[in-house]
């Protein structure tokens, strides 16, 4: 174990004995003959642990030694050495934030146990936090990367709709991160600690979708041999999210509506209604208001569904977000895999800045996952993604800035998703500055500035093709 100590001893003898009883025990030790001695080492670096003498003689005292050690590092482990019948000033110094004290006399046993102890102690404290930190960066907002308009515009969506019940339709195409979207809803929401229950209701077959979803009684088909929950009720209290809900079929539309409006269902083969409580999600890449006209999506169900909806812009409209969304795929699979760390190169950067990402940024983290296998250095060079270009794509957005450097090739690439980002904003909005800046998340005034910086006009904007 290399934890540093500093020792806090006005006493040459119990320096002499305690530091070389803690470094026998593979602990880096520095030592203080004062507190002012100590002041000075805490200021120059970190310790894990402060063992220090509440009596030091003359000028600071054990006291000042600890509140400077806390005030400084507020995480780092302050244990105290007492003289006899002074157990109330412990009591005191703990009060004070002291992880722990030792009275004199004591035996080399009692020390050894009171520092691994607190030792301990703070690396399960830290352990922990890194834990709850780890589950932040994978459920929270800020797993979605992104910082143009677009992306700045879910989060604020989802700021202010992740404390409510309220229903959301996420809409986007394949591997742009709905679920994403679905679990960071529920985990900033009071239902957190209640389950978050999954349907890719795709990838279950007509037959199947609604025992999967409302379970079944024994008997209701041929395999049903005994009963079975359903998703719904398998969420009770927490949420369920519906994805490819395009997808599901006209009859089981009609039972998800139900559920919707009374909060209630049947199983497959019962009659006894079984009383829910969940948050839907729900998403799909279909255009369900085409399902509609067509008579495919139930008119009411999509009401029902689109109370609040998040639109997830391809990764090919936010290509100013491909060097971190790299960054940290990259981080990621490198731990996962126990891998060596890697860097980007330049130009390899600069491809993935070009492509056009069909698959999204499921295609892109699924890049990034092959080049770390199959790159042998540390480096991962243009040569080493396995990208495949669509005819024409890198025309327009890529040749031009194949030749530039990483930093010069992002600014062009950003500049003209903006430019074309904002243009059709403004047109969908017929140029109201008001009405586009609201729907693009940005505020007035700074939507005027970012017009003016593109240089874009009026007659930019009333042209149908540019």
């Amino acid at each position: 174990m290399n934890a540093r100590i500093l020792l806090v001893e006005d006493e040459k003898a119990i320096q002499l004995a305690l530091s070389g009883l803690l470094r026998r025990q593979g602990y880096e030790v520095e030592v203080a003959g004062t507190g002012e001695d100590a002041f000075g080492r805490l200021d120059a670096g970190a310790f894990d642990l402060v063992l220090t003498d509440l009596a030091l003689g003359r000028g600071a005292s054990g006291m000042d030694v600890l509140r400077r050690a806390k005030e400084l590092r507020p995480e780092t482990v302050v244990v105290m050495i007492t003289a006899h019948g002074s157990e109330r000033v412990a009591v005191e110094a703990m009060k004070a934030g002291a992880d722990d004290y030792v009275p004199k006399p004591f035996d080399n046993d009692e020390i050894r146990l009171v520092v691994h102890r607190a030792l301990e102690r703070t690396r399960l404290q830290r352990e922990n936090r890194l834990l709850l930190e780890q589950v932040q960066r994978q459920y929270g907002f800020e797993n979605l990367i992104g910082t143009g308009p677009a992306m700045r515009g879910v989060f604020e969506t989802l700021q202010k709709v992740a404390e409510t019940d309220l229903t959301v339709l996420v809409r986007g195409e394949s591997g742009t991160g709905k679920e994403l979207v679905a679990q960071a809803l529920h985990n900033r929401s009071p239902r957190r600690n209640r389950p978050f229950v999954a349907v890719n209701c795709a990838a279950i077959s007509a037959e199947l979708v609604e025992s999967e979803l409302f379970g079944h009684e024994k008997g209701a088909f041929t395999g049903a041999d005994a009963r079975r929950q359903g998703r719904f009720e398998a969420a009770d209290g927490g949420t369920i999210f519906l994805d490819e809900i395009g997808d599901m079929a006209p009859e089981t539309q009609a039972k998800v509506l139900r559920v919707l409006q009374e909060r209630c269902f049947e199983r497959v083969g019962g009659t006894s209604p079984i009383q829910v409580d969940v948050r839907v999600v729900a998403a799909t890449h279909r255009n369900l208001e085409e399902g509609v006209e067509a008579g495919s999506f139930r008119k009411d169900l999509y009401y029902r569904l689109k109370v609040v909806e998040i639109d997830l812009p391809p990764l090919r409209e936010r290509r100013e977000d491909v060097p971190a969304l790299a960054q940290r795929f990259l981080e990621a699979v490198t731990e996962r895999l126990g891998r060596d760390k890697k860097r980007i190169a330049e130009a390899a950067m600069a491809r993935l800045m070009r492509h056009d990402w069909p698959g999204n940024v499921r295609e892109l983290q699924n890049a990034l996952e092959q080049a770390v296998v199959l790159t042998a250095g540390p480096e991962i060079g243009e040569s080493d993604l396995n990208l495949t270009e669509k005819p024409g794509v890198a025309g327009d957005d890529g040749a031009d800035v194949a030749g530039l450097g990483f930093g010069d090739a992002k600014k062009r690439t950003v500049e003209r998703f903006e430019r074309s980002y904002l243009l059709t904003a403004l047109r969908r909005n017929r140029g109201n500055i008001s009405r586009t800046a609201e729907s693009i998340g940005m505020v007035r005034q700074s939507l005027q500035q970012k017009i003016r910086e593109l240089d874009l006009r009026s007659e930019d904007w009333n042209k149908r093709d540019s």
